[in-house]
């Protein structure tokens, strides 16, 4: 009898999603929002109506109807980096434990006990990039970045130097959230 119940009830459902979808059509930025926490679990930082609505299509339908098979999602893992950067963020995510971000000083970043930021290597470390066919070289400084022989307050003032468009410098360099990086002394 549970069985004849949970197909009832999984029928409705798929009957129920045109209903949904087509409801997404009216909806207010707010109540979008609204029913973003209530698939997803959890709030969306957008206010653009049109994402926020094919967002949801997305996860409706693959609330309804099932979402990537495991032979999919294990063959999404074997491509590792030749996938856009969203698919491998949405991989890390999911396998990461539910754990909250370490406390993050009322400055807005993490400080070493010298006052320095912690996201940068030591002081004396050499970091290097080639850009458009040309190898550039900051040495991290106590009192700030080393580039071209003159001190920079940061490595995104570098990495706009270099570039001439705004980049974080963290990224630019490529750094990792952990402060890793092959470098050289």
């Amino acid at each position: 009898m549970a069985k004849k119940e949970t197909a009832r009830a999984a029928r409705k459902q798929l009957a129920d999603v045109p209903q949904q979808l087509a409801a997404l059509a009216s909806m207010s930025v707010p109540d979008l929002a609204e029913k973003y926490l209530e698939v997803y679990g959890e709030p969306t930082r957008s206010r653009n109506r049109d994402y926020l609505k094919k967002r949801l299509a997305f996860r409706i339908q693959e609330l309804a109807e099932g979402g990537l098979s495991t032979r999919a999602v294990a063959r999404i893992s074997e491509l590792g980096d030749k996938l856009p950067e969203r698919w491998r963020m949405r991989q890390v995510e999911e396998t990461k434990p539910t754990t909250p971000p370490p406390p993050v000083p009322a400055e807005g970043r993490a400080a070493t006990a010298d006052g320095r930021d912690a996201r940068l290597p030591p002081p004396g470390t050499v970091l290097t990039r080639v850009f458009k066919g040309a190898q550039h070289r900051v040495t991290v400084r106590e009192d700030g970045i080393e580039y071209g022989g003159q001190l920079h307050r940061s490595l995104s003032s570098v990495a706009k130097l270099i570039t001439g468009t705004a980049w974080n410098g963290f990224s630019f360099f490529g750094l990792k959230a952990d402060g890793s990086k092959a470098v050289t002394r």
